[in-house]
């Protein structure tokens, strides 16, 4: 059997949102996953995939350590030899990108978002901007999850030999199935996602202050991602937010919320919002491209300019001015536009044909 190398810096991300996918590889190849942990070593060993273990520093910049893993990348291929390479998300891009490249394997990446590194300026985006045209410009395909990306790339002189679009990850319908809306007084906003400045944390407890009473709560689901953990400990003793947590499984308690609140300054393509719209739950989202695609104003959800404390409490406002019927009626029709757009079958196939595509060359 072929051999198909995949790296990724999360195994998490990788079971959760493209389990498919692997699977559908699996099916037909032997897979090789280079990752940095062990959080679903066993389910992904359970697909058939051989594991790697590779230290990641995800958010680190450290040259040394950034060498280190594009080393590593070229041992891995040296040794095993693959058929072809798919990377996600930006050090495995750039890294394993070129360390393929330079073996003439051929390869494919996602842009899963920019976070970021897109608004550094001077010299520090100058090499970012290098070492991204280094790592996809060899690539067979690179997928993006939505048009802004796709176009900041391109000006900025990023290229591939193709391109394609997905609607992100999509979302598992049977995974996420639709679930009946809560009956009763109380009105609980779910913000999903880690808790960091770029992630809108601070805007979503900005609401949380003002609105919180004894029957509108503001629940977090998400890791502390920076320096937040004392002030999000005051703020629960206090009764004005309720820490969730990590969770690796999070449909019950996208279920349980009334609302799925994403804040963020930027998104590859958001998953807390196509899984709590599949899920049958309104979203109030960041009006970008990443969460734009994934809601329509009014109808599934309510947008706001990500960073506007104030924008935010607005929409959240006319989300509370709606009856029960209203909102239950808003999630239904989410969960409708998640059948028409985001089944996850959808996005698997597209990275099967390439990747059966450029196998059969």
């Amino acid at each position: 059997m072929k051999k198909v190398l995949v790296l990724t810096n999360s195994s998490g991300g990788l079971y959760d949102f493209r389990g498919e996918f692997i699977e559908a590889l699996c099916a037909g190849y032997e897979v090789y996953v280079s990752m940095p942990d062990d959080v679903k070593e066993k389910e992904l060993a359970a697909l058939g995939c051989h594991i790697i273990k590779t230290p990641i520093n995800r958010r680190g910049i450290n040259p040394l350590e950034d060498l280190k893993l594009y080393r590593a990348y070229g041992k891995i291929m040296k040794e095993l030899q693959p058929s072809f390479v798919v990377t996600y998300t930006i050090k495995p891009n750039i890294y394993g990108g070129i360390a393929a490249g330079r073996r003439k394997i051929p390869y494919i990446a996602t842009i899963t978002g920019l976070g970021g590194a897109f608004d550094r300026t001077g010299l520090l985006l100058r090499l970012i901007v290098v070492m991204y045209r280094m790592g996809l410009k060899r690539a067979a395909c690179v997928f993006f999850q939505n048009e802004e990306n796709k176009s900041i790339f391109q000006n900025m002189g990023i290229t591939a030999k193709k391109t394609r679009m997905v609607m992100g990850s999509g979302v598992s319908l049977e995974k996420h199935r639709y679930e009946p809306y809560p009956e009763r007084e109380e009105v609980h906003f779910l913000f999903v996602g880690r808790v960091m400045k770029e992630r809108g944390i601070l805007e979503y407890i900005e609401a949380a202050k003002r609105l919180h009473n004894e029957r509108i709560f503001f629940d977090i689901m998400g890791y502390c991602d920076e320096d937040y953990q004392t002030l999000l400990d005051e703020l629960e003793k206090e009764g004005v937010i309720r820490q969730i947590g990590f969770q690796t499984q999070v449909h019950a308690y996208l279920a349980a919320a009334d609302a799925i609140v994403v804040a963020s300054f930027h998104e590859g393509m958001s998953n807390a919002l196509i899984e709590g719209a599949a899920t049958g739950r309104p979203v109030i989202a960041s009006n970008i491209s990443g969460c734009r695609e994934a809601f329509e104003e009014g109808v599934t959800g309510f947008g706001f300019t990500p960073g506007k404390a104030e924008e935010l409490i607005g929409a959240m406002k006319k989300f509370l001015s709606l009856t029960g019927k209203e909102r239950a009626a808003m999630g239904k029709r989410g969960r409708e536009k998640m059948e028409r757009e985001f089944d996850r079958k959808l996005v698997t196939a597209s990275y099967m044909e390439e990747v059966t595509e450029n196998l059969n060359k």
